[in-house]
């Protein structure tokens, strides 16, 4: 029963959402173009490189586009239902709002970081998922890769998510705290590249002490090569490890905290 509470205070969130995107249908339709422009750079930038070249690292064309667009799959969904959320805290913070946010009846992280959803994100599904298939297809994935391809990109996601939920943690010890948000958006960006094209020490940092390589990198290795598991293994335990860092950073985070009424 409380998971259909929560399903029934996320489909008002999600209405509310909609409702407001409706209004400003412009700034609608700028978010729509803004998307299909960062869809097209990524991909063009990687289809630039392999015309220059025949592989990079392992990979050939069709293997690293296909990583590219399996990317760019988890991050419409995270565009679509979660990014928005990270700004609003930072604002809530500043402004003694979050207040309102302890008070309500349902668990704070949640109403926090679940509670905004970009429709205009959602449009453009088709573009992302639909290079993974195509791209997919190009690279000869199995059919099991197929059956076990949204759980994989849900898992990446799951990642993403929980470790731009603890970086936002920091948030309540700055005074100003958009300039988190710039850092998050950096570590973004590293994850939208595979591990072999970093440097050792690169690679390790970004894969041990803020493991933002595996959201990609692990589950489409995998998919090409079901011997090497261990990443996977490495970005279920990450995703452990992090949400019990979120739990202790944020009742430490809430006794730091300022609120309008103090």
């Amino acid at each position: 029963m409380r998971i259909l509470h929560y399903l029934r205070v996320y489909r008002e969130f999600v209405n509310t959402s909609f409702s407001e995107a409706m209004t400003y249908r412009l700034h609608f339709m700028l978010l729509i173009l803004m998307d299909l422009a960062f869809y097209a750079a990524t991909l063009g930038s990687v289809s630039f490189i392999y015309d220059q070249v025949e592989t990079i690292g392992l990979w050939k064309r069709e293997e690293f586009l296909f990583f590219v667009s399996f990317v760019l799959a988890i991050d419409h969904l995270h565009m679509t239902f979660v990014s928005p959320n990270f700004w609003q805290f930072s604002f809530d913070l500043r402004t003694g709002k979050l207040d309102f946010v302890l008070l309500r009846p349902i668990g704070a992280i949640f109403s926090i970081f679940f509670r905004t959803v970009r429709p205009a994100s959602l449009v453009n599904i088709v573009v992302p998922w639909g290079c993974m298939i195509h791209y997919g297809m190009e690279a000869g994935l199995p059919s099991w890769g197929w059956v076990a391809l949204p759980a994989l990109v849900l898992a990446g996601l799951c990642l993403y998510v929980s470790l731009e939920i603890l970086l936002s943690m920091s948030m309540f010890w700055f005074v100003e705290s958009m300039g988190i948000n710039f850092v998050r958006i950096q570590f973004q960006r590293i994850a939208r590249w595979p591990d072999f094209v970093y440097g050792y020490y690169g690679r390790k940092l970004f894969t041990f002490v803020f493991p933002v390589l595996l959201v990609g990198s692990a589950p489409v290795r995998f998919l090409f090569d079901p011997t090497d598991y261990w990443p996977l293994v490495g970005l279920a335990a990450a995703v452990g490890a992090t949400w019990l860092l979120t739990g202790v950073f944020f009742r430490l985070g809430l006794r730091a905290y300022e609120s309008a009424s103090s």
